[in-house]
């Protein structure tokens, strides 16, 4: 399998692939940051809709920080990991702990991204959400789980490339999954970019300003 160039070749290639949801009102894309933002920007354009981000920020459990025990995501949502929460007997102290601290980081890239715009309503419309890619794919499930309680009408997970597995478990949990390249081994989602550089804030930050400004 080819390799995408980078993050804008492979938004374009994942904006042709969703032509049938182009110029219709009630689509809205919602980009993961930072490295789904230059994504989602070249599919917005494609589809002559809306783009916004929709941050995500995962609650480590105690003392194991790299075990998820939920999320906390864009619009003030939790989703809470109850099996592992249960099995580790976390205290509803304790979490309430991380997900303030978690909360203090989400609240500033909020502000650090949006620069005073109002998130978009979700409710009634169809939902995008777009990554570079997904490895375990954690993250998107947590936004997946988030972006259901704002009742969107239908929601779409598409990512350039994602493990085989993973995209056949998003077909379940989505109305609809769009994935160009599932690699027989995947490993990581940057060993399918040539060029898979780091996204900094300012740039999604200026992604986001000539998105809101129509200036794709």
């Amino acid at each position: 399998m080819e390799r995408f160039r980078d993050r804008t070749e492979a938004g374009i290639l994942l904006g042709q692939r969703l032509l049938a949801y182009a110029g219709r009102p009630d689509v809205i894309v919602l980009a993961l940051p930072r490295g789904g933002v230059p994504v989602g920007f070249e599919v917005a354009k494609a589809l002559d809709a809306p783009l916004d981000v929709f941050l995500v920020r995962k609650l480590g459990a105690p003392g194991q920080e790299e075990l998820a025990m939920g999320a906390i995501a864009s619009g003030a949502i939790r989703v809470l990991h109850h099996e592992v929460v249960r099995s580790l007997q976390i205290s509803p102290q304790a979490i309430e702990r991380v997900a303030q601290k978690e909360t203090a980081e989400l609240d500033r890239r909020e502000r650090t991204y949006r620069a005073g715009r109002l998130p978009l309503e979700l409710g009634g419309k169809t939902v995008i959400l777009v990554d570079d890619g997904l490895a375990t794919g954690s993250t998107m499930r947590a936004a997946v789980q988030a972006v259901r309680k704002h009742e969107p009408s239908r929601v779409v997970v598409a990512v350039p490339t994602a493990s085989a597995d993973v995209c056949a478990e998003f077909h379940l949990l989505v109305d609809e999954m769009v994935c160009l390249m599932t690699p027989q081994f995947f490993y990581a989602v940057g060993l399918w970019y040539v060029n898979f550089a780091q996204t900094s804030d300012e740039e999604v930050k200026e992604l986001l300003d000539r998105a809101a400004k129509g200036e794709f």
